[in-house]
């Protein structure tokens, strides 16, 4: 049985770890809330973007990513958003297992948003070809430069992390274009065009920049989403990490009395001892 002296300081360690462990859930659920606001703001700005978009298009099937095919990249290319750091639990390793299943480095390249997700395809001996930081979400969302590295390629696949609920997210993966292209299914009847409306630039110009703006704000909302899903996964990883700290501190109090009860036991012991030991010189005097 160790000492309770150095129980005790096993407790204290333990005490410390419960309290970070409290202060990082603490920080966990108020950025689930702000980026959860953000997510909303960003979603309402989408569809209004969409809706203007959607009456300047001269044919849907022919717009969203008009590009000359004999200019683009025979590959595709897989975008996974991860955390740039750890204390989010499981779910970036969940991502990357997930993305691993329809992988073939013949056919895709992959692109990273996320340190940790770098790190971890690291260790798996994956390559991938860019990596970038994600964007604070505190701040505006630039993914420019993630576009302009994914827009050669022919086809683009997101894998990020969806939030469901506080305690429950999921990943998700989506064609960047594609999903474009479906909301284009419903187009409104008063559709503006180059024989009803004069516009400077041209009609296509006006549709190229507008939809590589929906693409970033499509990007962007994934970014935000994967976030939302980060945080809420830091929060239950820190929840566990707190009751599991709770009950091993539980383990080593019940630890400590019984050290502490067994050294009085001892001690008492040997007092017991020594007083037999004195009477018995004390008797051979006598």
């Amino acid at each position: 049985m160790r000492r309770a002296r150095a129980v005790e300081k096993d407790s204290i360690q333990i005490t410390t770890v419960k309290d970070l462990t409290w202060v990082f859930e603490s920080l966990a659920s108020t950025q689930v809330a702000k980026v959860k606001n953000k997510v909303q703001m960003s979603t309402e700005f989408f569809k209004l973007l969409w809706k203007r978009y959607s009456s300047i298009r001269i044919d849907p099937k022919k717009r969203i990513t008009n590009r000359d095919e004999s200019e683009q990249n025979k590959k595709q290319a897989f975008v996974i958003i991860t955390a740039e750091a750890g204390l989010s639990g499981e779910i970036d390793q969940h991502l990357i297992e997930t993305m691993l299943k329809d992988y073939d480095s013949a056919t895709t390249d992959i692109v990273v948003l996320g340190s940790h997700g770098a790190n971890q395809l690291t260790e798996r001996k994956i390559p991938y070809v860019r990596f970038f930081k994600v964007p604070e979400s505190e701040n505006y969302i630039d993914v420019g430069p993630v576009i302009d590295a994914i827009l050669p390629y022919s086809k683009t696949i997101v894998y990020f992390e969806e939030y469901v609920s506080l305690g429950v997210q999921e990943i998700r993966s989506i064609n960047l274009i594609t999903s474009l292209k479906d909301m284009s299914e419903d187009v409104d009847e008063d559709v503006m065009t180059a024989g009803n409306t004069i516009f400077e630039p041209s009609l296509d110009e006006i549709a190229d920049e507008m939809e590589v703006t929906m693409m970033k704000l499509a990007l962007s909302q994934t970014i935000l989403e994967s976030s939302l899903a980060q945080e809420a996964s830091r929060f239950n990883a820190m929840a566990i990490a707190k009751k599991r700290a709770t009950e091993i501190l539980g383990g080593y109090q019940l630890e400590y009395h019984r050290a502490k009860r067994s050294e009085n036991d001892r001690r008492m012991r040997e007092v017991m001892v020594s007083l037999k030991e004195k009477r018995k010189r004390q008797g051979a005097r006598a």
